[in-house]
């Protein structure tokens, strides 16, 4: 297992990246103590989020729409006597 200080992360990081590139992990200690970790980013996989419905959602929300014969009704009282 590699390490490395905090000092060579300052002042000679890209050969510390090609170190962990190569091994895939190195150890970085502070004052001669192990501190962290650095490893090799992998990205994981996100789990898709269910889908929502938008039209669904937004049809819930409308009025209902009037009846044929509650439309009549509104078309008649809107005429008056023409």
């Amino acid at each position: 297992m590699a390490t490395a200080t905090v000092r060579d992360l300052r002042t000679r990081f890209p050969r510390i990246k090609e170190v962990v590139a190569r091994e895939g992990e190195v150890i970085v200690t502070d004052r001669g103590r192990p501190s962290y970790v650095l490893r090799l980013y992998t990205d994981r996989p996100r789990p898709h989020p269910e889908r929502v419905d938008y039209f669904a959602r937004l049809k819930a929300s409308q009025p209902r729409p009037l009846s044929a014969r509650a439309s009549r009704a509104l078309d008649d009282a809107n005429r008056g006597d023409r």
